[in-house]
């Protein structure tokens, strides 16, 4: 019996202990489960939530970029892509692969996906392709299944409708860079796809054209494919840009200037408004934004014409004979010259141990200043140049605009270069010689401009009284940009209708551009002409006649301008013209200035519209 007992007393505490144990893991149990569904319910109902609702950033729609009149410049329009998020993409490469049977990918294309698969963290989408057809988008849409990882998408891409007319002042859009994510924490910046401004006035202005994201939250299975939306808050559209170009006289200047390398401006006298701003040749701003292979590429960056140039704004050039009534206005303000007095031109100017020759190689006799300017004698301005001097021919020169970048609201402008004896000293090491003001008398040597400054300058010569700044943004979100006053020049009245009376001469009879007289009914133009040479000619190439333009490369033919203010009785519009390697301003930039006033005298609902041909004074038709 006492065994019997042992074995029972034995049996009941191991059951004691078994069952013990048993309650103490039911206890640990009942307590996780309570902490579980009690204590940490709302955390863990998040993390549920997050397995089954997807936050997406929805992108803003771009601002739209509008001309005077309200005709788009840049806009939006539909655009059919396809993303690849890495992580949900069990093997990359079979993706894309089978992607390609439906919509084929370049060699580029597949070098820069795997790169930015590189460069960024693996739930990041990947742009695999862009402004897809319908018929395509459609086709990868029915096969996504068959495509993990592969994420159509409808959203909107950028759209250029005048293509390369205005694609200087108006710019592009480009992919977002890893460098932009790291100086802007703009969220949109990370939503695929997205483009920001690259150039022109898109980057000058991406800040207000660009929006602020709004955001969505989505139902999603298991896969990741959207069941339905659960809530949306759409983005704020970016804010509209008006611009002072009239896109009908923009067309028809692009279209003037043609195959030319050149530019062109043509500025609201009154307003400092630029109704127009040409350079050509030009690139498609959709090509930007639709993607370059290499090739096409290269021919835009390597062409020597310089098509991704603005040179309204950013090339630089000897002004050359539009730089002479500058020259007349800081004698006759320097008092060291009589607009009655005459100079006697005999095709040549020596100076020192150096002969400074004319244009015109057996001299036009004596003239006076507005003959001088009419005729565009050199040798007259050599003299007056050196009467002077460089440093009242600087001050001139700024006054009238030169040597500055304007608040256009445009990057990429250049200053120009008026040269004075503190820059020679500091940038070149040497003192300033009395040849050089001579040459720069004639506005070639160090003196640079650009077209814009030119038509600046002819604007402030036009107008007489107040230094007229230009203007190219002239709203934003549909606000006026209020005009600035323009600050009084403070020149001498009767001196500048010296100049003009000069510049009203050059297309009359005897003037440098006669033949470029407006055709405008009871409409005079003033103007002046300019040849800036590229490369210094010898007397004994002179002597050869290798001074001439025949056979000379492209690259050595003189630079042609032509700058201009009508009507001469009440200016409204001024302009330049500038041709690179052209030739002859009276010749080439001339003409093409005439017609470009014609044109925006023609657009001018207050203007006078009717063209007819007209005889000059001397018989030679107009």
């Amino acid at each position: 019996m006492e065994n019997e007992g042992d074995k029972f007393r034995l049996y009941t505490r191991r059951a004691l202990m078994l069952g013990g144990a048993q309650g103490l893991l039911t206890s640990v149990l009942v307590g996780r489960m309570y902490y579980l569904g009690v204590t940490q319910s709302s955390q863990y109902s998040m993390l549920a939530e997050d397995n089954r609702v997807s936050m997406r950033i929805l992108p803003p729609t771009r601002g739209e970029i509008f001309d005077r009149n309200g005709l788009p410049l840049a806009t939006n329009r539909k655009d059919f892509r396809v993303f690849l998020i890495p992580e949900q993409a069990k093997d990359i490469d079979a993706t894309l692969q089978h992607f390609q049977l439906l919509h084929p990918l370049s060699q580029g294309e597949l070098s820069r996906i795997r790169r930015q698969i590189r460069r960024q963290r693996s739930f990041l989408p990947v742009t695999v392709a862009e402004n897809l057809s319908w018929q395509a988008f459609s086709r990868i849409n029915v096969d996504s299944p068959h495509l993990p990882g592969i994420q159509p998408d409808a959203g909107e891409t950028r759209f250029y409708p005048d293509g390369a007319i205005a694609a200087h002042v108006v710019g592009y859009v480009g992919p977002v860079q890893v460098e932009d994510r790291a100086e802007d924490k703009d969220p949109s910046l990370g939503i695929p796809g997205f483009k920001i401004g690259r150039g022109g006035l898109e980057r000058a202005l991406d800040d207000q054209l660009r929006g602020a994201a709004g955001n969505a939250s989505e139902e999603v299975n298991a896969y990741g494919r959207v069941i339905r939306q659960l809530t949306r808050t759409d983005g704020e559209k970016g804010q509209g840009v008006g611009l002072t170009l009239d896109m009908d006289l923009q067309r028809y200047v692009f279209n003037r200037l043609g195959d030319e390398s050149a530019a062109a401006v043509v500025m609201d006298v009154e307003t400092g408004d630029l109704v127009a701003m040409a350079s050509t040749p030009s690139y498609d701003s959709n090509d930007f934004n639709l993607g370059f292979s290499r090739e096409n590429w290269d021919a835009l960056n390597f062409d020597p014409r310089k098509p991704l140039l603005n040179k309204a704004i950013a090339g630089q050039y000897p002004p050359a004979s539009t730089f002479k009534m500058i020259v007349a206005l800081a004698a006759l303000d320097a008092g060291v010259i009589d607009p009655r007095e005459t100079i006697h031109c005999t095709g040549s100017h020596e100076f020192g141990d150096r002969t400074f020759y004319c244009w015109k190689g057996d001299g036009h006799g004596r003239l006076d200043l507005v003959d001088a300017i009419a005729r565009s004698c050199d040798v007259y301005f050599y003299d007056i140049a050196n009467r002077v001097g460089i440093e009242k021919i600087g001050d001139m020169a700024r006054r009238l605009g030169l040597g500055e970048a304007y608040d256009i609201g445009i990057g990429g402008q250049q200053p120009g270069l008026v040269p004075t004896r503190e820059w020679k000293q500091r940038t070149q090491g040497t003192s300033w010689k009395a040849g050089e003001t001579l040459n720069v008398g004639i506005g070639q040597g160090a003196v640079l401009s650009t077209p814009l400054q030119l038509a600046v300058m002819t604007a402030r010569l036009a107008d007489g009284a107040r230094a007229v700044m230009p203007r190219l943004i002239q709203s934003i979100n549909g606000r006026e940009v209020p005009r600035e006053d323009f600050a009084p020049m403070a020149l001498n009245d009767e001196h500048l209708a010296y100049v003009r009376r000069g510049m009203e001469m050059v297309t009359m009879p005897r003037g440098t551009a006669v033949m470029s007289r407006l055709r405008t009914r009871g409409v005079e133009m003033a103007g002046k002409t300019g040849t800036a040479q590229v490369r210094r000619i010898t007397q004994a190439q002179r002597d050869e006649g290798l001074d001439s333009l025949d056979g000379r490369p492209w690259q050595e033919r003189d630079h042609a301008l032509f700058v201009a203010f009508a009507p001469t009785d009440k200016p409204r519009y001024a302009l330049s013209v500038l041709v690179e390697h052209g030739g002859g301003g009276s010749s080439v930039a001339a003409p093409i200035a005439r017609d470009i006033m014609e044109e925006t005298l023609r657009l001018d609902p207050t203007g006078p519209a009717t063209v007819a041909e007209k005889d000059d004074e001397d018989g030679r038709p107009g």
